[in-house]
Order: structure tokens, then C-alpha cells, then sequence
């Protein structure tokens, strides 16, 4: 495979072969010959909010932002959160740019900015351009694009509107539609001609 996926959507084909990303729709964050790093977005995190994360950091948070859901961002490094965010919100050297729509901040900094109306897109109300997830997926080198020559995903073009929208369970099948698929076409079959 060529170039990089950075910026890019992993749509998880039907029958991927792991319950844990069952259905996935992963935003690449970064993407290099040595490994490769991303956010499931619509996996959510039950019975935890936004609210409950920043209650254990001892910041407070008004409402809207605190029954925001929180998303199981994949399963490396469950307790710690990860912010993808629009580019007006910047941490210095802890925010990580994606493209020129999205950036990544894994740190206190962005969630207190979030509860105090300093964070992404503060002035857009709604949608809020911003998803909190625990944890990532991660990748060994060439382990991605052996998935990938292994029709275990689809590899589409970043939305906002699916990253960012709150209706979490639709975004497997809006992301497959955003391809032109009807998702009911897709079986767990594949094979190489």
C-alpha cells in the first residue's frame, strides 16, 4: 500500500474477525512504515460521561459538554483519554495536527479548556467539533497493511459530520454510504482473484 492514511476513516468490514471493532469506524491519526494510530468513534464508553471525566480530574463542567458521551477509543491504553478536535484549539507541542480539519491533544489542557468554553470550535454551538475517547487502536509496522490487502477495511475520506455528530450508532453506516455502498451489500466474505 502506498502513502500514508493519516486523515483518513478505517470502515471495518462485516465479519472482521474481532468483536472489539466489530462495526468500527476508526479516524487514522497518524500513519508511518513503523506504526500506525487511531480513534474508534463510534464505540461509546456506557455509563460514563464527560462530566464523569472531568469530575475525577476535579474540574467542573456545565451542561451541555457534561453528558456528552465519552468513546472507547480503541484498546491501547484504555485510561487515558484522547481529545480529536478542530484545528482552532491548539496545545503547542501537545496537540498533534491530522489534517487541516482535525487535531489531536492528549492532555488536561484541552478538557479543562472544554468545561471552560476556551476549547474547539467554542463559538459553534451545535455540533460541538470535538470527541473525547479512551484509549486508541494501534498498529506494528506493517501490520495495518497487512489487514488492509486482507479486505478488513475500508479506507474512506475524513467527514466532520460523521466524526463530530452525536447520533455515534449510525456512523458505520453513514461512513459506508459516504463510499457510494449500500452497507446491506457487504458480506464477511472476501477473497482474491
Amino acid at each position: 500500500m502506498d502513502g500514508s492514511l493519516t486523515g483518513k476513516l478505517l470502515i471495518a468490514m462485516p465479519g472482521i474477525g474481532d468483536p472489539r471493532f466489530d462495526r468500527s469506524v476508526i479516524v487514522m491519526c497518524m500513519h508511518t512504515p513503523e506504526a500506525a494510530m487511531g480513534l474508534v468513534i463510534n464505540k461509546i464508553k456506557e455509563d460514563l460521561t464527560l462530566g464523569d471525566v472531568l469530575e475525577h480530574l476535579g474540574v467542573e463542567a456545565p451542561e451541555p459538554i457534561a453528558s456528552r458521551a465519552v468513546l472507547e477509543g480503541g484498546p491501547v491504553k484504555p485510561d487515558r483519554g484522547y481529545v480529536l478536535h478542530s484545528t482552532d484549539f491548539d496545545a503547542g507541542e501537545a496537540t498533534q495536527y491530522v489534517t487541516h480539519e482535525l487535531s489531536l491533544t492528549a492532555t488536561r489542557d484541552v478538557l479543562e479548556a472544554l468545561a471552560e468554553r476556551r476549547g474547539p470550535d467554542r463559538n459553534i454551538r451545535p455540533p460541538e467539533s470535538y470527541v473525547l475517547a479512551l484509549g486508541y487502536a494501534g498498529w506494528g509496522a506493517g501490520q495495518l497493511e497487512n489487514e488492509l490487502h486482507g479486505n478488513v477495511w475500508l479506507v474512506a475520506d475524513v467527514e466532520r459530520g460523521i466524526i463530530f455528530d452525536d447520533t455515534i450508532p449510525d456512523k458505520w453506516t453513514r461512513a459506508i454510504r459516504s463510499l457510494g455502498i449500500d452497507p446491506s451489500m457487504l458480506t464477511g466474505a472476501s477473497g482474491r482473484a
